[in-house]
This record gives structure tokens, C-alpha cells and sequence, in this order.
């Protein structure tokens, strides 16, 4: 019965809203009379407020309220509003049953009779703890975001809009790009680069990229406010709303100014390095060649002057010939000395030279090799110290700088040359010490770049065929290095050239060479009993030529194993000439053998080697190759006064 009554009673309008608003659980929906007393209670209701139907009904709704909003008459006035306006809604904490607190989201609306006439108010009631606790976690995460950005001081974080207009700015971006926020917000972004930049369009192509593919990102130069540039990394993104929507971008930039500094620094350690290993290899290469050179041209240079002394003296037509091909291998032989000193294998003879003086004593073949179209200017230091240097050797790199400076002045110029101290404490390639800097400088056509690059490579020239060797700036490069010093070359386009050799002062008068202290040999009138040792064939049989032209008895080995054998079996050998480069036993080792077991014999060392391993084979006298026959009658007297 009960059941069917319930039936009926929903069949009607009312019924079925009934059974509706007590279906619903997520909200509160009760009625209030026009006093606010309760007059009916969901399920809703009951959930989240904590009441049952019969502790409420009768109440009123103000006991759902704060104390803090019931003092300001809240309750009172929703009503009044509600009645007035026909609606009242807001949010607002209110209290359970448990005294616990929820956030609600609340409308009250009036209910009128058929005349118009306020019958009471519809209430409902939605708990929007979590989301309130959502948006709560929302906004201070979004605030945390802010302040995190606004925080970084390294990076230049701000927004643009559509259009590239700049709408934030941190205070990295203050920092890095020195715009208060006042004064670039509200300006486009093309601001921060640089004319040519502008020109080509690079801010459009950078947002557009970022339009297109999400992600724009390059390096590059920057303008700050003050129109100081740096190197930036910059990264654009496109932000895009929920529906995909473009809002505007975000822009990242970062100063990296010091690495592209470090990156720029440690190229140039790069391409040093390579240089120098390069150079060396080639100054390996260039030294055997030149050993090997230096031996053809003494079997040539000596064949030819046995001939010469040979032929009769009426023959005149075969003594030019002799004598022109004796100046061909004169000419390798200074070329040979060249390739040498590039490889810093030619033997140097340190001394004590004033530079002034050694300038002003060749300034007349200065003139007559540079011709009258050149002037030449010469700037020294008052009381400048005297350089470590070999004379000579200074004065054919002052000469071949001349004739370069020569070439790059077609027209004429002014060659100016000077020479000051300079005190070197931490410089690569230098000791710490002070240094004589001779510099040899020019108004001709200058050098690029690349041609500076690879003035110092053997064999390398800009001058037309037959009209250099590309060995005269490696010589001065070689010769100065080997001194102790080193060499700067500096030049532009249309602004010449200036050549600067650093050369060790000599502290101390250099002292003579120390002598061999074998014992003296009496006389070279009587003939000596020779052991000469070298393992080319031609160079052998010159050597052996000369000497007994020279009256000497002469004992030839090819190798240190059959000398040591030779004076083992002969017996009073007087005099050993030895090459230096030689497969197994090294000159030098083999004179140190002999010394120990024959303290007798006399040693020279013929070779175009300036280096010698360190210790008593610096002592042993030296013999250059290629040598004529009269430079080893002389060497061989020296070892017998």
C-alpha cells in the first residue's frame, strides 16, 4: 500500500522534483522560509554538512556560517540580496556539523507565489574544497614559477607577444641587457640586434621558425643598451593555449660571451699546435734533406776542384766551365745553409754583437742591394746591450728582410730598422729574461691573413718564378729560434710589414771556443797518419783525395765499427775525421771511444750539423760541410798548433 501511495505521488510534478533533488548527492539543495529557517534537507546535504533531516529542519541556515561572517550579518544579507535582486551567489567558507570547515560555492534564489508574494529561498550548496585547494596549489606554484624566473640573474627569461612585442622582463634580462622593466616593455624585440641583423630580417625569420616549428634557437651578437655587443645563445618557443592556439613566445637568452672567448682561444692553441707540430715535421724533413744535399754537393764540389788543379793552365775554356759549375755548387751550398737553418742545424757561433754596429757596418750594402727608390731609416736605444747572435748569420737575415721589403715595394718605400731592449718575464716561447728586439719594418703591399700564415713555411713565395726560394724568412725563423729568441711577424693589406727578431742579450762577453784537449801536434810539415770515416761512399772518396793531396797518409773506413778496427790495427794514427750522422755509432760516440782508448789521437768532427749532444762532444772542433780543400788544411793545422 505504502509503496503504490509513493507511486502515485511521484506520478505529479512535484513528486517527480522531489525524487530528483533527493537523488542528488554532490550538492546541498534545501529550502529556506523567509526568515531563513530550514524547511526541507537532501541527501547532498546531509554528505558534506554532517546533519540528518531531523536535527536541521526548523534551524537556521546562519548556523552554516563562520562566527566571523555571522558578527558581519553575511546570512542577513545574502537573503536581502537574494530577495532584491533575485539571485545571490558567492564562495566562501562555512562549517559542518563536526565544526570542520569546507569551502562552498553558494545561490540562493527567492521563491514567490503565483502573486508575486516571497515564500521563502531555494538553496544550494557545492563543496569546492579540492578545487579551492587545486587553484590554491595552482597559484603558488605559478607564483613560485614567477619568482623562480624573476630570480634569474644568468639568464634573460621575458615573453613576447604576437607580434614580437616584449610584455615581461626579469632581472637577468636586466642584467645581461641593461633595460629596466619600464623601459623596454612595450618595445619589440628587434631592439637587441644588430643593424645588420635587422637588415637581413633575422628577428622575423627567428619568430616565424618559432611559429612554425615550435623552437627557434641560434647564437649570436647581441646589442645591450648601452650598444656594447656580446655573444648570445637564444632560444624562442612558441606558447600555444590548450586548443593549440599561439599566444606569443617565450625568450631565453644567455650571455656567452666567455665560453665563445674560451672556444676562440683554445682554436688558436688548436691551430698553434698543429703549426708548430707541421713545422717541425717539415724542419725534420728539411734537415735530411739538407744532410743529404750537403753530401752531393761535397763529392761535386770536391771532384771539381781536384780537376781544376789537375787540368793544364793554358786551357782556359775548361777552367770557366769548372769554374761556373764550381759557383752552382757554391750557390746549393748557401742554400743547403738555408734549409739548415730553418731546421736549426746549422752550426752557430754565439758571440757578444752591438747591433747598432753590425747595422751601421752593412748600411752601405743595405743602400746598393735595396737601390735608390728605398730610403733606410735606422732607430736605436741609447746604451743598448749587446745581443747573443751569430754576426754572420744575423747579417744575412738583416739582408734577406731588406729583400723581401724590397719585393713588397715595387715603387719604392722606406725601410726603417730599430732595435730596442725589452725585459720578458711570462711569454710563450721565450725565457724570462731580457731581449734585444731588432725589427726590420716597411710601407710595402703587406700580407693577408693567410699569406702571414704561410710566410714561414719552407718554400713558400708570392714572388714570380725564379725570383725567390721561399728559404729566406725559415732561415731568419730558424736562426732566431736556434739563438734562443724568437720571431714576430706582423702585417696588413696596404700597410706593410714589420719583422721582429728577438734575440737573448749577452749579459757577458762570449768566450772563445774551447779548445780540444788533445795534445798539440808539433808541426803540420810532416805527413800524419789519417783514419777518415764516413759512410758516403762520394763524400768518402773526396775526403781521401784531398787528404793525400795534402801529403797525408789516409786509412778510409765507411762506418765507426771498421775506424775503431783501422786504428786498432795501424797503430799511431794521428788525426780522426769522422762524420756525425752516421747509421749505429754516431760521430760523437766514436770520438768519445777513441778519446778513452787513444788519448793520442786528435779529433775533428766534419759535418753540417750545428747540433752535438750535450757534454765533451760540444768540445771537439768542427768542420762544416761541403768544405774545399784549403778549409781542411786549415782545420788540420788549427788541431796542430
Amino acid at each position: 500500500m505504502e509503496r503504490r501511495d509513493r507511486f502515485e505521488a511521484a506520478q505529479s510534478a512535484e513528486g517527480r522534483y522531489r525524487m530528483l533533488v533527493e537523488a542528488v548527492t554532490d550538492y546541498a539543495i534545501y529550502m529556506l522560509d523567509a526568515n531563513g529557517i530550514i524547511s526541507s534537507w537532501n541527501p547532498g546535504a546531509r554528505r558534506f554538512k554532517g546533519y540528518e533531516e531531523s536535527e536541521i529542519l526548523g534551524e537556521h541556515f546562519s548556523r552554516f556560517y563562520t562566527e566571523e561572517d555571522r558578527k558581519t550579518e553575511l546570512p542577513r544579507r545574502a537573503l536581502e540580496t537574494a530577495e532584491r535582486e533575485g539571485k545571490f551567489e558567492s564562495e566562501g567558507w562555512r562549517v559542518r556539523k563536526d565544526g570542520s570547515r569546507f569551502w562552498a560555492y553558494v545561490i540562493i534564489d527567492p521563491i514567490r507565489d503565483s502573486e508575486g508574494k516571497l515564500v521563502g529561498f531555494a538553496k544550494v550548496t557545492r563543496d569546492l574544497t579540492e578545487r579551492r585547494a587545486a587553484e590554491a596549489d595552482l597559484r603558488r606554484s605559478q607564483e613560485q614559477f614567477r619568482l623562480m624566473v624573476q630570480g634569474v640573474t644568468d639568464y634573460a627569461i621575458f615573453l613576447l607577444n604576437l607580434e614580437g612585442i616584449v610584455s615581461s622582463w626579469n632581472a637577468g634580462a636586466e642584467r645581461i641587457k641593461g633595460y629596466n622593466p619600464e623601459e623596454i616593455i612595450g618595445q619589440h624585440f628587434s631592439i637587441f640586434y644588430t643593424a645588420e641583423d635587422r637588415a637581413a630580417g633575422l628577428p622575423a625569420i627567428a619568430l616565424e621558425t618559432a611559429r612554425r616549428d615550435g623552437r627557434f634557437e641560434k647564437e649570436g651578437l647581441r646589442v645591450r643598451k648601452d650598444g656594447t655587443t656580446f655573444w648570445a645563445n637564444v632560444v624562442i618557443d612558441a606558447i600555444r593555449d590548450s586548443d593549440g592556439v599561439l599566444m606569443g613566445f617565450a625568450k631565453i637568452t644567455r650571455d656567452v660571451t666567455e665560453r665563445k672567448k674560451a672556444e676562440e682561444t683554445l682554436e688558436r692553441t688548436r691551430e698553434a699546435l698543429v703549426q708548430s707540430q707541421k713545422m717541425e715535421a717539415i724542419g725534420h724533413l728539411t734537415g735530411g734533406v739538407a744532410h743529404d744535399f750537403n753530401n752531393l754537393l761535397m763529392a761535386i764540389q770536391g771532384s771539381l776542384e781536384m780537376m781544376r788543379r789537375r787540368l793544364p793552365s793554358g786551357d782556359s775554356q775548361m777552367h770557366r766551365f769548372i769554374d761556373n759549375a764550381m759557383q752552382g755548387a757554391q750557390r746549393g751550398a748557401a742554400l743547403t745553409q738555408r734549409m739548415l737553418a730553418f731546421a736549426r742545424r746549422q752550426e752557430l757561433k754565439l758571440q757578444s754583437v752591438n747591433v747598432p754596429e753590425l747595422i751601421n757596418g752593412m748600411t752601405d750594402l743595405l743602400r746598393s742591394s735595396l737601390g735608390s727608390t728605398i730610403q733606410i731609416e735606422t732607430r736605436f736605444s741609447l746604451g743598448l746591450p749587446n745581443a747573443s747572435a751569430d754576426a754572420n748569420q744575423l747579417e744575412l737575415a738583416i739582408l734577406n728582410l731588406a729583400m723581401n721589403a724590397k719585393d713588397a715595394m715595387p715603387r719604392g718605400g722606406f725601410v726603417v730598422i730599430s732595435a730596442h731592449e725589452r725585459n720578458v718575464q711570462n711569454e710563450p716561447g721565450l725565457k724570462p729574461g731580457l731581449y734585444i728586439c731588432l725589427s726590420v719594418k716597411d710601407t710595402g703591399t703587406g700580407m693577408d691573413d693567410q699569406t702571414l700564415r704561410h710566410a714561414i713555411e719552407p718554400f713558400y713565395t708570392t714572388k714570380g718564378v725564379g725570383k725567390g726560394t721561399g728559404l729566406g724568412l725559415p732561415m731568419v725563423l730558424g736562426m732566431t729560434e736556434q739563438t734562443g729568441g724568437k720571431l714576430y711577424l706582423k702585417s696588413k693589406p696596404g700597410e706593410g710589414t714589420t719583422a721582429e727578431l728577438c734575440l737573448p742579450a749577452a749579459l757577458r762577453a762570449k768566450q772563445s771556443e774551447a779548445s780540444d784537449p788533445s795534445p798539440p801536434a808539433s808541426s803540420t810539415a810532416r805527413s800524419l797518419r789519417i783514419v777518415s770515416v764516413d759512410d758516403d761512399p762520394l763524400v768518402a772518396f773526396n775526403t781521401l783525395a784531398m787528404l793525400q793531396e795534402l801529403g797525408h797518409t789516409v786509412f778510409s773506413a765507411s762506418s765507426a765499427a771498421e775506424a775503431l778496427t783501422l786504428i786498432g790495427e795501424k797503430g799511431d794514427i794521428d788525426l780522426l775525421i769522422t762524420d756525425q750522422a752516421m747509421p749505429g755509432i754516431t760521430g760523437s760516440e766514436l770520438a768519445e771511444v777513441v778519446r778513452r782508448d787513444w788519448p793520442g789521437i786528435r779529433i775533428l768532427i766534419a759535418t753540417g750539423y750545428a747540433e752535438l749532444p750535450e757534454g765533451p762532444a760540444q768540445a771537439i772542433p768542427r768542420l762544416a760541410k761541403p768544405f774545399f780543400e784549403r778549409d781542411l788544411a786549415d782545420a788540420i793545422e788549427l788541431l796542430a798548433s
